[in-house]
């Protein structure tokens, strides 16, 4: 079974997969980690990337990260490029991954464009991770040390919170630690009783 974990930019994502990740019988596949590593990974998607954004794309081998996320964050058109030469190599990767891992009652699929990439159609059931917008982008400025006008053109290039969750089966409201963590078992408790009926 795959289930799919999404949320907007600042939701608490990660925090919530790191506690499904405390069950045995679960694993975690992380779009975001993984696309990075296959970008700096996968002689294809570099040469792909250096075609279309430049030479400047790469420093010593590895992906230039602000000089890409400058480009495309101001630009929907050259996001939509990225995503075209990113995308389509991160769903055979995770298509393996799950492959390799029948063994567990489901996978963790993180993503935060799970929508937007269509890789909600991957998906058994979905899982919403929801924070208010102003607290998002208070997180977001405290994690990744950047201004409030950078963190809302990234929200920008993400679906309307409310679009996601009418389209998630599970809404995980991530505002307090404890209460996370009980809405997080309460759900794995309901997974694993599933499982034999998906």
């Amino acid at each position: 079974m795959v289930v799919g974990l999404t949320g907007g930019i600042g939701s608490g994502k990660t925090t919530v997969a790191n506690i499904f990740a405390q069950f045995d019988t679960v694993v975690i596949y992380n779009a975001d980690i993984e696309a990075k590593k296959l970008m700096n990974a996968s002689l294809i998607i570099k040469s792909k990337i250096i075609k279309e954004f430049g030479e400047e794309s790469y420093l010593d081998n590895q992906l230039n990260r602000p000089f890409i996320a400058n480009l495309v964050f101001k630009d929907k058109s050259k996001l939509a490029a990225l995503n075209a030469i990113v995308h389509p190599e991160v769903k055979n990767h995770f298509q393996e991954f799950v492959n390799l891992h029948v063994d567990k009652d489901y996978v963790l699929y993180e993503n935060a464009i799970l929508f937007e990439s269509k890789s909600n159609l991957k998906c058994d059931l979905i899982i919403s991770v929801y924070v208010p917008l102003n607290i998002r982008i208070e997180r977001t400025m405290l994690r990744d040390n950047c201004s409030k006008i950078a963190v809302e053109n990234r929200i920008k290039n993400q679906w309307l919170e409310d679009k996601k969750l009418l389209q998630s089966n599970y809404v995980i409201t991530n505002l307090n630690k404890e209460n996370t963590h009980f809405q997080v078992l309460k759900i794995h408790n309901i997974l694993t009783e599933k499982k034999g009926s998906i």
